[in-house]
């Protein structure tokens, strides 16, 4: 329970309705109280935090003015949703979000009626606000939270375009904190760093004109070049332009001025755009400090702050990141791309080493694919860096634009199959199944971090565009040689000969597989490559074993394993197969260890699955084969 008597205020809010009981000159205690408890909880259990931490009083202020959830309050991406949970009946159960059975870390409409729209990837969160303005014709109010970060996503500005352009009521907020999860980049955050001299900007306009004969030459002048003058300075314009009234900027943790704004717009016909300008970190002075560490932590001591802890195994993502920079010394030709996730794709070295050659494009997925066909088309080879689950969003580029014309472009695809605490908006379910299916493109799935260096080094040298994917966190821990040797494209590796039963496994499941085979006496074969197949070895072992099973990490609708089935059904082969990957259904946010052994697909759960299927290939007992003999 929540200690009232540390937080007299916040322990009687379970509603919203219940914050709106409390007088406006309270509310600033409320936020005080808020910021203390999600310093509290996040540092004990870990999870996002610098995000949450700018948006207290926004939150407060908006469950207070709009009549939530009668008013649909829409977030985008998420990160900054945990006071926004703790406020609407769930402050008790902050303590679990991440952890299997906990709180989901993004909004999430089946745990909450205040959830009003599930996120997780960036830029959504305005079309969906205007979708429901326009179904809701007018019975209630629909407001869009929408950080700079996320406006840097293309689909924002499409629905920018098409909402302005109605009489729709929506109202977007603008939660200006000059961040993503690392520094944002590109022409918008200096834009908007110019709407921070506005007000000093409009007060000399207004001087100069009040200077002037009303109706003169130089005032008819100066009133039709106003707007263009001001477009040169304050940007706006730009949302004008949309057809947005603009509205700020304002202090974002003023809670007096933003409650007067709010209920202002709140009335307002048409579509509205709020400026606010926030601090990612607010109120806890290392997360003001040191932004990019303090997005997302573990467990931490408040008083203490982030400790740096001793280096632990080597990462898949470390992996890329050293290869990365060793290939770009060898290949003056090699440039990257990372959708605005340098930190998380490994690419701070990169970036640091080689700043000519690296470029963050902001959360611009679709962008990031095309450009990269463009660099292609000029003899480039780039790389781009991206998690599983945001190529998702570019995937039409990578069909049209990268894999038509047979470009040279590789996918380095971090986060692939089952990533843990983030849930499902994260996992990387799908990758081998959408990618399968595109013509020209060789897709690799490395078992350990050594081969991971390898088959990177294959997938850049290929003349064309190749996908290797690999899982979050460390794997078995292999020594890595310093040459970029590559693998040969669609050659499989025999780990362990073995009669009956043959494993083929895909990716990081190789060391489950392995565990397995030694027990049951099968033979177990490192795929390295889902396309294209090692067909002469899979065509081998079907003509020696009596049945074979699949692993992989991604979904078996139209996985590795699928391709397996494919082949063999193509060469009129008929033999048992059986496939184990993740199942038809979302995963939910757990740790990588409990959501593997959920889908069967760790040691126990492949042990489980073959005996069920096949209860002969049971390793005999000392007194059955005292018996036999």
């Amino acid at each position: 329970m929540t200690d009232s008597t540390r937080y007299p205020r916040l322990s009687r809010i379970d509603s919203p309705s219940d914050l709106r009981s409390f007088s406006e000159a309270e509310l600033p205690d409320v936020a005080r109280e808020l910021r203390e408890y999600l310093i509290e909880q996040v540092a004990g259990v870990g999870g996002h935090f610098g995000a949450g931490l700018g948006v207290v009083e926004l939150t407060v202020a908006l469950h207070y003015v709009y009549h939530t959830p009668d008013d649909r309050l829409v977030w985008d991406v998420g990160h900054q949703c945990y006071p926004h949970k703790i406020l609407t009946g769930r402050r008790e159960r902050i303590h679990t979000i991440k952890q299997a059975g906990g709180l989901a870390p993004f909004p999430r409409r089946d745990e909450s009626e205040y959830d009003t729209f599930g996120v997780g990837h960036s830029s959504t969160s305005i079309s969906a606000a205007i979708g429901m303005a326009i179904a809701a014709q007018g019975q209630r109010k629909v407001v869009a939270v929408i950080g700079d970060g996320g406006l840097t996503g293309g689909m924002a500005y499409e629905a920018l375009h098409h909402g302005g352009a109605l009489d729709t009521d929506v109202l977007v907020i603008l939660n200006d904190n000059q961040m993503s999860i690392s520094e944002n980049v590109g022409a918008l955050p200096k834009m908007l760093a110019r709407l921070m001299t506005s007000r000093t900007l409009n007060a000399m306009r207004e001087k100069a004109k009040n200077s002037m004969r009303p109706h003169g030459v130089l005032w008819r002048f100066f009133k039709r070049w106003e707007e263009h003058l001001k477009g040169m300075f304050v940007p706006s314009t730009l949302f004008e332009e949309f057809g947005f009234h603009y509205f700020g900027p304002i202090d974002g943790h003023d809670l007096p001025q933003l409650l007067q704004a709010l209920k202002t717009l709140k009335d307002l016909k048409g579509p509205q755009l709020l400026h606010v300008i926030t601090t990612k970190g607010k109120g806890y002075a290392p997360a003001e400090a040191q932004q990019i560490d303090y997005h997302a932590v573990g467990p931490f001591d408040p008083i203490k702050g982030l400790v740096k802890k001793a280096p632990g195994k080597q990462t898949y993502t470390d992996v890329f990141g050293d290869w990365l920079c060793d290939q770009a010394r060898a290949d003056a030709r090699l440039l990257a791309i990372t959708p605005a996730m340098r930190e998380g794709s490994g690419l701070v070295r990169y970036s640091k080493e080689f700043p000519q050659r690296y470029f963050d494009v902001g959360i611009a997925e679709q962008h990031a694919v095309t450009l990269a066909a463009g660099m292609a088309c000029e003899g480039a080879k780039p790389v781009v860096a991206i998690y599983s689950t945001f190529l998702q969003r570019a995937y039409d580029q990578a069909i049209h634009d990268v894999a038509l014309q047979n470009l040279d472009v590789t996918f380095a695809i971090d986060r692939a199959g089952v990533v843990g605490p983030d849930g499902a908006t994260h996992a990387g379910s799908f990758d081998l199944t959408y990618l399968r299916c595109i013509p020209n493109l060789a897709i690799a799935a490395p078992s350990d971090e050594n081969e991971c260096r390898r088959l990177l080094t294959s997938a850049f040298l290929h003349e064309g565009p190749a996908a290797v994917r690999y899982p979050r966190g460390s794997g078995a821990g292999a020594k890595l040689e310093a040459e970029l040797k590559p693998l040969p494209i669609g050659k499989a590796e025999v780990r362990q000969r073995g009669a009956r039963l043959a494993i083929l496994a895909f990716g990081s499941p190789l060391a489950a597989a392995l565990a397995v085979g030694a027990e049951l006496g099968a033979t177990v074969v490192d795929m390295r490559w889902v396309k294209p197949l090692d067909e002469a070895l899979i065509l081998d072992l079907a003509r020696t074993h009596g049945a074979i099973v699949t692993v992989e990490d991604n979904a078996i609708a139209g996985g590795a394993g699928s391709a397996v089935a494919e082949y063999l059904s193509a060469q009129n082969i008929q033999i048992p197969i059986l496939p184990l990957g993740l199942p038809d259904s979302y995963l939910e946010h757990a740790s990588r260890e409990q959501l593997l052994a959920e889908a069967g697909i760790d040691a126990v759960g492949v042990r489980t699955a073959i005996l069920q299927r096949w209860p002969q290939y049971a390793p005999m007992r000392t007194s059955e084969i005292r018996s036999a003999v």
